[in-house]
């Protein structure tokens, strides 16, 4: 049965798409996808800068944990509200949203403003990429999918590419306060461009099945368990009252939570969809790759600014390797699981090669062009775990189930990737002695100290990608589609894809 929307949308249940179908959705989700995707490279460079006027440099780490946090709280709701009420209509009030917290964010005269700001901003930009992939996935076959992988990939390597340079050039040469004001054109060209698909499907859910008490629980368990991370040992001893009142909120929070969700109609978090080996094993390995990904991306500039004392320009130029080995990466992944249709051993050899990447930036002599290089090694093995494992449990759900698997590898991307930027942050700035005063200091003794935290950090991550590649490894085999091998060669031309020309 065949959709009955406009020509320009494409069929849902079809075997193929042309590439005029696919070009008319991608070019309307292209600019949420690019602005999801550029905003913590865009930011990276610009944290020393920042904690210069806002104050803070250790607190900083929750410019990237309060948006991955937010978009955490609400990821899920978007695919339930996506389902419910139209993907594309969710997807603008996400463009929306975005936009009034990047406003914020642009006129924020303080780090707490900055923060709240960053909120605001994550309560939209939650959407923005898992609504856009729900909607394609909608649209167009797993098989189709990973056929147009190029065009996915062209975002995610405009985004890897602009966001370190563009960041790094607007901090050295102008105010970090347009990363975020630059935002608002893009957003209205966005919304213009998403107005012109149809509406798409829209699936009514029986009133009263929001799960809006499983929000709060998830939101407050989390934050709370973040804070008691990053601010233990320095905002308070970790024996002191406050101390433990953070972690028993946090702890209690997260009990009730699990016991609600099991029994609510409609739960925040899906648990039936966790009693599936494959999905479960495969999100534990997204989370395990965020946390990771997250940490460089958002550390490595810190790392060369005040530990290599580099300028912003420079250490995005520098973060480059680390993207552009994510876009590689992805490129290959995709091309060899379109050709075989089995996804199992990529995921674990992505991890393990971020890990022996991690742990040698750890032991070897700090230089620049050793950090570039196995940045960009580090990147090749991240690179190929987030869209094998997206066609993976999207397959193995269904499209019944589309919407809300889609949300949840989102939400624990976004938790692993704030739980990666807390534990890092708070592992280098206890053994920072004096952080601010280091951060100041240009002198080669005031380096040091900064060096050996960030390698003693480098080493944590790489052990816990080594246990990424060990969950990886526990993931059953899923055949996703017929291997392109085993069709005569006039099917095979017919259908592998048109690339980019």
């Amino acid at each position: 049965m065949k959709h009955t929307n406009p020509p320009s949308s494409v069929a849902a249940d079809s075997d193929a798409v042309t590439r005029s179908q696919f070009l008319d959705l991608f070019t309307a989700v292209f600019l949420p996808m690019f602005m999801a995707a550029v905003d913590q490279t865009l930011l990276a460079t610009a944290t020393p800068t920042i904690a210069a006027t806002l104050g803070g440099l250790t607190d900083t780490s929750w410019i990237a944990v309060a948006y991955l946090l937010a978009s955490a709280s609400v990821v899920p709701l978007y695919g339930r509200l996506g389902d419910q009420r139209g993907r594309r209509q969710m997807l603008m009030l996400a463009v929306g949203i975005f936009s009034i917290g990047s406003l914020a964010c642009g006129i924020a005269q303080s780090l707490p403003q900055l923060i709240a700001a960053r909120v605001v901003q994550g309560l939209g930009g939650a959407g923005l990429m898992t609504l856009s992939q729900a909607l394609i996935g909608e649209l167009i076959a797993p098989r189709e999918r990973v056929r147009y992988q190029a065009y996915f990939a062209m975002v995610f390597t405009l985004a890897s590419v602009t966001g370190p340079v563009v960041g790094g050039i607007v901090v050295s040469h102008f105010s970090w306060r347009w990363l975020f004001l630059a935002n608002l054109p893009l957003a209205a060209f966005a919304l213009w461009k998403l107005r012109q698909l149809p509406v798409g499907a829209i699936h009514p859910a029986a009133r009263g099945t929001h799960d809006f008490a499983g929000i709060v629980l998830f939101a407050l368990s989390t934050v709370t368990g973040l804070y008691w991370l990053t601010s233990g040992g320095h905002h308070f001893t970790w024996l002191s009252v406050q101390s433990l009142a953070l972690l028993s909120v946090s702890a209690i929070t997260l009990i009730v939570l699990v016991l609600r969700e099991r029994t609510h109609l409609s739960p925040f978090i899906p648990v039936d969809l966790l009693r599936d080996k494959t999905i479960l094993l495969s999100l534990i390995t997204t989370l395990v790759f965020a946390s990771c990904m997250f940490a460089l991306v958002f550390f490595l500039p810190i790392y060369l600014q005040l530990g290599h004392k580099v300028s912003a320009m420079h250490s995005g130029l520098l973060l480059l390797p680390l993207t552009a080995g994510m876009v590689v990466g992805s490129l290959m992944a995709g091309r060899f699981v379109s050709r075989t249709g089995r996804a199992k051993w990529v995921p674990v050899s992505g991890m393990v090669l971020a890990s022996a990447a991690l742990f040698t930036l750890g032991v070897l002599a700090p230089r620049t062009t050793l950090v570039g290089a196995l940045g960009f090694v580090a990147g090749l093995g991240l690179g190929v775990i987030m869209p094998i494992n997206q066609v993976v449990v999207q397959t193995v759900a269904g499209r019944a189930r589309l919407g809300a698997v889609t949300s949840m590898i989102s939400l624990f991307r976004s938790v692993g990737g704030a739980a990666g930027a807390a534990v890092f942050g708070a592992v280098v700035y206890s053994l920072m002695p004096e952080v601010e005063h280091t951060a100041l200091s240009s002198s080669a003794e005031a380096s040091a100290p900064v060096i050996r935290s960030f390698h003693i950090a480098f080493m944590m991550a790489a052990s816990i990608a080594a246990i990424g590649a060990l969950v990886a490894s526990r993931i059953p085999q899923v055949p996703l589609w017929q291997p392109v091998a085993t069709k005569r060669p006039d099917e095979i031309l017919a259908t592998d894809g048109p690339g980019i020309t």
